[in-house]
């Protein structure tokens, strides 16, 4: 390429430079000076203020009582009347085992029970006789004595009288035991009768309380044998909240104190006042902490396994709290506008710990006496002056 093409190019360049203003500096990362604009906002001051110190348990909502029948008999499943989700009331039949080996057991300790009876009654009537026999022999006896003192029996005489008398009351000792054990077997036969009478019953399962079934483990045909469990059943109108509460927090509660329980699934009532139930005397010695029980009012929307959480105040302090409304959040930075001595404001970084309604704890990146707005505005520019700020 020759001289006279490389001044054609680059004349015109330089002629295009001089229009755009190719000849300005611009210093890298600064930008040109916006217009003064003003704004009127509220105007805060940081200051420390008590707040009471809370630990936040972490709890579950369960019934007050909760029962699990489980089969007292072996038997075959006959009926389910329930499911899972159904209300119950107390005395409502639940499930039916098969009753034919119990009744079959009944008849037998009833049998059992008739044939003690008649033995007892043989035993009685042995007794009766050998009394009499024994009574008898002892007024032989007696009388052979006296005719023995005055020497009008022989000794031989005398002594056999005496033997039959020793033996009479031999017979009547031995029909006394045998009247006990008949009499023995009779309270067996009569247990064993009862205790049928009560496995009969125990073939159907009734529901102990009004409430709700919350598991149904068996199905109808299924073998059931004593210890099986058949259904879960939850009371109705009573429910807790449980949690567990590290050793060194466990001073700060003590029952019938009032603590508050937040339950995020209930929107239209997220917070309720529990009482405190129960405080588990010992620790678990793994996590070092005691399972506690708040009992929560009725309400209708609690359900078994919702998730709860429960706020316990542990003490008191002073922190800097600031309304959750001046928090600022650009990206991934959270801050705050300061307003300066000249009423301008500009945008800072803090660091910020626990929430509580309307305000926010700020660890730090704001000193107690440093004025702040309240409600910035959307969008607000760093130094923008603040109208009326004081």
């Amino acid at each position: 390429m020759g001289k006279k093409s490389l001044f054609g190019i680059l004349i015109p360049l330089a002629v295009i430079c001089s229009f755009m203003g190719c000849g300005d500096k611009i210093e890298p990362g600064t930008t040109p000076a916006a217009a003064t604009t003003v704004i009127k906002t509220p105007v805060a001051v940081a200051t420390i203020t008590t707040q009471p110190f809370v630990y936040e348990a972490l709890g579950t909502v369960t019934a007050q009582n909760a029962t699990t029948l489980s089969a007292k008999i072996m038997g075959t499943v006959r009926g389910v009347n329930v499911k899972e989700g159904d209300r119950v009331r107390q005395g409502d039949v639940l499930v039916v085992l098969d009753k034919r080996q119990v009744a079959s057991g009944l008849r037998q300790s009833e049998a059992g029970l008739a044939e003690a009876g008649k033995t007892e009654n043989a035993a009685v009537s042995a007794r009766n006789a050998a009394r009499a026999g024994a009574d008898l022999a002892e007024a032989t006896y007696r009388r052979y004595q006296k005719l023995f003192q005055e020497d009008s029996a022989t000794r031989q005489e005398f002594e056999e009288a005496e033997a039959r008398h020793l033996q009479a009351r031999a017979a009547l000792a031995q029909a006394e035991a045998m009247v006990a054990a008949a009499r023995s077997r009779v309270e067996q036969a009569q247990a064993a009768v009862s205790g049928a009478g009560v496995s009969q019953k125990d073939a159907t399962i009734l529901a102990p309380y009004d409430g709700i079934v919350t598991a149904k483990m068996i199905n109808l045909g299924d073998l059931a044998s004593p210890g099986t469990p058949l259904v879960t059943l939850e009371k109705s109108g009573g429910f807790q909240v449980e949690f567990l509460l590290p050793e060194h927090h466990i001073q700060a509660v003590e029952t019938g104190q009032v603590i508050q329980v937040t339950i995020p699934a209930l929107e239209k009532a997220p917070g309720i006042t529990g009482t405190v139930k129960t405080i588990a005397p010992g620790a678990d010695a793994k996590s070092r902490s005691f399972t506690v029980k708040v009992v929560l009012p009725e309400n209708t929307l609690l359900r078994s396994g919702m998730f709860a959480r429960v706020t316990i105040p542990v003490g008191q302090g002073g922190m800097l709290l600031m309304p959750q409304s001046a928090q600022v959040v650009q990206g991934q930075l959270t801050g705050y506008f300061m307003v300066d001595d000249k009423n301008n404001a500009h945008f800072r970084l803090m660091r910020i710990g626990r929430q509580f309604k309307d305000t926010v704890e700020v660890i730090s990146g704001i000193k107690p006496g440093t004025r702040y707005l309240v409600s910035p505005p959307a969008g607000l520019k760093d130094g923008v002056k603040v109208e009326g700020a004081s």
